[in-house]
């Protein structure tokens, strides 16, 4: 199965440009389901219809979807959240607040990935164009798996240690303190929800099967926003495959007023173009109507994909090597091509086999490879667009 992935700063048609996608591989003869991931769903008001929390037919080989939270509550949170129910109950908050209190930070994420990786393994369609919210939610939708994974870890270790063998049976003589013990169902719901989406960040960084576009328009808030997504992406490993710019002034929009702004663009558009490049960049102009609708989707598609196959895989790069420049001395290098021009700092922790990159608010956690476990970071640096980690022997670093 194929996944097209579509982010970028709010405001630039990102979900247009995904429909469109998804419009033009249905027309190909692709079974195409598109799904919208951001909690400001207008993917729906794109097509002219209403969509819901379960995939709705468009047109023929495609269906679209609007993810809901509380539409996936009452199927795998519902235990959990009558817990969080019972424990404000028992401090004597009701109401609106109770059902408030069971919808997590982090769930709208943990429920879209869920669903990306569910569509993955039923293989039920050829393609999976996902809709997400804009550029700094999508960053943190990459980090939720590892940041639950390690809250989840904790939860059962307090269950194994702590709530089972001391905290339970004592509950049973104290009336009181029963009423905070949660049962093994919600134990049970928890791990059932994180592990729904282990694996997860290894499916969307499988260049073979996933690529992200990214979406924008010749502004320089947008340009310097994408330029950080990129970066964040490729720390994760993921493929940016190609870029749009979208709502492009073109040659035949007269007049005074539009001057201005077609000589701003321009200048946008060539820093876009010597930034981003060699990544594919299509320009999309801005049409002389909205874009609504099959028939107005159907040309965006044709504008952004022309001849090619949407599903095929427009570009690819390593984001990670590692060189041996001498004897017991390493560099592990990472891509992050606008590190340096957004003053962004690298910070870069080792425990163990564990290196922790931290990029601006955003960090990855990379296991490293056997013969690099028993070394130790002794100097990092930019050279161009890498982030370059120096490892050598313990006994020979200073």
């Amino acid at each position: 199965m194929r996944n097209i992935v579509f982010t970028g700063k709010g405001g630039v048609g990102k979900t247009s440009i995904a429909a469109s996608t998804a419009v033009r591989a249905a027309a190909l003869g692709y079974k195409t389901l598109v799904i919208s991931t951001d909690p400001a769903h207008s993917l729906g008001d794109s097509f002219d219809i209403e969509l819901g929390p379960s995939p709705v037919k468009v047109a023929e080989n495609l269906w679209g979807q609007e993810v809901s939270v509380y539409g996936d509550l009452s199927l795998n949170w519902e235990v959990v959240r009558e817990h969080f129910a019972h424990l404000m109950e028992v401090q004597g908050i009701e109401g609106i607040y109770v059902e408030e209190m069971g919808v997590l930070p982090g769930m709208e994420e943990l429920f879209s990935l869920s669903y990306i990786k569910r569509y993955n393994e039923s293989s039920e369609y050829d393609l999976l164009v996902v809709d997400c919210a804009p550029t700094g939610e999508t960053l943190r939708l990459l980090s939720i798996p590892e940041t639950f994974g390690w809250m989840l870890k904790l939860m059962r270790n307090m269950e194994k240690y702590v709530v089972k063998p001391v905290i339970r049976p004592l509950s049973k003589r104290i009336s009181r303190l029963h009423d905070f013990v949660p049962d093994t169902d919600v134990y049970d719901q928890v791990d059932h929800l994180f592990s729904s989406v282990e694996g997860i960040i290894e499916l969307l960084s499988d260049n073979s099967k996933t690529t992200v576009r990214l979406v924008m328009n010749p502004e320089k808030m947008v340009v310097k926003e994408s330029m950080r997504a990129l970066t964040y992406l490729n720390l994760y490993n993921i493929t940016i495959d190609q870029i749009v710019i979208n709502r492009v002034y073109m040659d035949d929009v007269d007049g005074q007023y539009f001057k201005g702004w077609k000589e701003i663009q321009k200048k946008y558009i060539a820093e876009i173009e010597s930034s981003f490049g060699p990544i594919p960049i299509t320009r999309v102009p801005l049409f002389r109507t909205e874009v609504l609708g099959l028939e107005m989707l159907k040309k965006v598609g044709e504008t952004v994909y022309g001849d090619r196959n949407p599903l095929d895989i427009f570009y690819h790069e390593e984001h990670t090597e590692i060189v041996k420049p001498g004897e017991g001395h390493y560099v592990m290098k990472l891509r992050l091509p606008f590190v340096f021009d957004n003053r962004m700092e690298a910070n870069i922790v080792q425990v163990g086999d564990l290196l922790t990159i931290r990029i601006g608010n955003h960090q990855k956690s990379v296991v490293l490879p056997t013969f690099l476990a028993g070394m130790k970071v002794t100097h990092a640096g930019y050279e161009e667009k890498w982030l370059a980690i120096e490892f050598r022997k313990k006994e020979t670093a200073k």
